[in-house]
């Protein structure tokens, strides 16, 4: 009862100024006139350092490995096809286990390192990483590839919220943190897309287990620098890990993520939505356990804070969209417009840049104009970069995909930067580990959903109208293989009579346009709400900056 009383406590710094603390302190922290002030109305603390910074370089390694890592071994499923001869569903086990453990364990691995400290839990996980990408990359079965993924994904959960964490430790001073910040985001976007580059040279030269050791001698330099260049925090009046919450925790993520990854395989269906239902059923038990428990695994009172409900929400739809549309851009490049994967992987590169660019740029920006201002900008011009995309036909939609992706990715970034600043920046810094935690699983819930959700609705739309334009003459049994994918219908054309699969394949490319530009359409107008949902919600916490500031003055 008395935890529950607490969570309906009002939190300080969104009760307004009339109600906040005097003049001349704030949070105790003793101010002159003048002083500049946080998000919250906090005390600017002092700036950053040479050795924060540097650090901050230190950890930007493991970020870009954990992006890498994500991207690289779809290349190489191939030639590990040959050599280590996996049946369909544990070739589907060896691309998709490493993301759906790393998803599961974010919460538990946040937990942990604000109790055992933030340092240690990165550094065991970076050992660790650097071990199983040796035994991933000499495995000699599939299964054992599987239990090795399986376990890379455990030690990757240890990185993102470790990492985050550490910067809102490292740089408390507001613009050092959105800097900081924006270099952390930059970090996943440049290994997302040099991931591909560099494992198709590797692939060029070398066997497939080659992808794996690029992560060894990352974790080898973060092992040797990061004791002497990052600090260490923990929290000190933290208790013992409730191993109920954390296993609760485990299922809740594991049970939803894995019916999203159903859907977006096989379609909605009834095991599909049970595994979700699972999944939030568990999710609920899991939530109602933070309410009562003395120690809980989730803080549920920063939900009651403005500017991290919001921030959150607004992360997890931008993920939702960025992924959704991204999954059928890829396809676009190599399956319409006939490129191979290496120059599909060049073509992405200007996203790459647009992401890094704009993540860079954000902190510069937000020091003249208002963070809500920002992001809902962002998404606006996100929006605008989705509608370039949806102008793509089946003969010439390149400069629409470059551009719309330019575009959406440079809005995306301010957005993603300054929404998990603001996730970061409202959490108590003993907290700081699990509210990472939080932003990186709404990440991976955010872009499930969009793979699930959107690749649904393109899969149906490409469905339906394949349907309506199949060329007379083609099997019944290569209807259906058609229908599955675009890429089955391609390999049915090949088998067909020319003229017959030559139509097939333009009637299959016509439709797959078809629903690519309607999941381009859905993501422009999911950006626009989201737009004028942070225009409206976070409008009231900058004016409490702004009163907070005025106060100072």
């Amino acid at each position: 009862m008395l935890e529950r009383a607490r969570l309906r406590e009002p939190i300080a710094p969104f009760q307004g100024t009339d109600r906040g603390p005097p003049r001349g302190e704030i949070d105790g922290v003793s101010t002159t006139p003048g002083d500049e002030v946080d998000a919250l109305g906090h005390a600017a603390a002092p700036r950053a350092g040479r050795k924060e910074w540097i650090g901050l370089g230190v950890i930007a390694l493991p970020c870009l490995l954990y992006a890498m890592d994500l991207t690289v071994l779809y290349l190489a499923v191939p030639s590990l096809s040959r050599d280590l001869e996996p049946s369909g569903a544990q070739l589907l086990w060896i691309t998709d286990i490493y993301g759906f453990l790393l998803a599961g364990f974010l919460i538990p691995m946040g937990t942990l390192g604000d109790r055992i400290g933030r340092r240690r839990l990165l550094l065991i996980g970076a050992g660790a990483f650097g071990l199983l990408s040796v035994v991933a990359a000499f495995s000699t079965s599939a299964r054992m590839l599987i239990v090795a993924r399986a376990l890379l994904g455990i030690a990757g959960a240890t990185l993102a919220p470790s990492t985050l964490s550490l910067i809102r430790n490292m740089f408390p001073h507001p613009r050092d943190r959105t800097f900081a910040i924006g270099v952390w985001i930059a970090s996943f976007s440049a290994g997302g897309a040099i991931g591909p580059l560099i494992g198709g040279l590797l692939l060029e030269w070398f066997w497939w287990g080659s992808v794996f050791l690029i992560g060894v001698p990352v974790m080898v330099l973060l092992l040797v620098l990061g004791p002497s260049l990052l600090p260490e925090f923990r929290d000190p009046s933290a208790g013992r890990i409730d191993l109920l919450s954390a296993g609760l925790s485990l299922i809740a993520v594991l049970t939803a993520i894995y019916g999203l990854k159903r859907i977006a395989v096989d379609g909605v269906g009834w095991e599909a939505l049970l595994w979700i239902i699972v999944g939030v059923a568990v999710g609920i038990v899991f939530l109602r356990r933070q309410l009562v428990s003395t120690d809980p695994l989730i803080d549920l009172r920063l939900f009651l804070r403005p500017a991290f409900s919001v921030s959150l929400a607004t992360y997890t739809l931008g993920i939702f969209v960025a992924f959704g549309t991204s999954l059928f851009i890829a396809q676009y490049l190599q399956l319409v417009l006939g490129m191979s994967p290496f120059q599909a992987g060049l073509w992405t590169l200007p996203e790459g840049i647009g992401f890094i660019a704009g993540s860079m740029l954000t902190a510069p920006i937000v020091r003249r104009v208002r963070a809500p201002f920002v992001v809902a900008s962002g998404l606006f011009l996100a929006s605008i970069g989705f509608a370039v995309v949806a102008l793509i036909d089946p003969h010439q939609g390149l400069a629409a995909i470059v551009s719309g992706s330019i575009l959406f990715a440079v809005g995306l970034a301010a957005v993603f930067t300054l929404a998990t600043d603001l996730v970061v920046g409202t959490a108590p810094p003993e907290r700081a580990g699990s509210a990472s935690a939080l932003s990186e699983t709404g990440a991976e819930f955010g872009g499930a959903l969009g793979i699930a959700i959107l690749g649904s609705v393109g899969t149906a739309v490409y469905r339906s109208l394949l349907v309506e334009d199949l060329p007379p003459g083609v099997p019944a049994k290569a209807v259906e293989a058609a229908q599955d994918t675009l890429g089955g219908a391609l390999i049915v054309a090949a088998r067909l009579p020319a003229r017959i699969g030559d139509e097939l394949v333009e009637a299959a490319r016509v439709a797959f346009t078809s629903g690519t530009r309607l999941v381009a359409v859905i993501a422009a107008a999911i950006s626009l709400g989201v737009a004028a949902l942070v225009a409206f919600t976070l409008r009231r916490v900058a004016a409490e900056v702004a009163s907070a500031q005025e106060e100072r003055t």
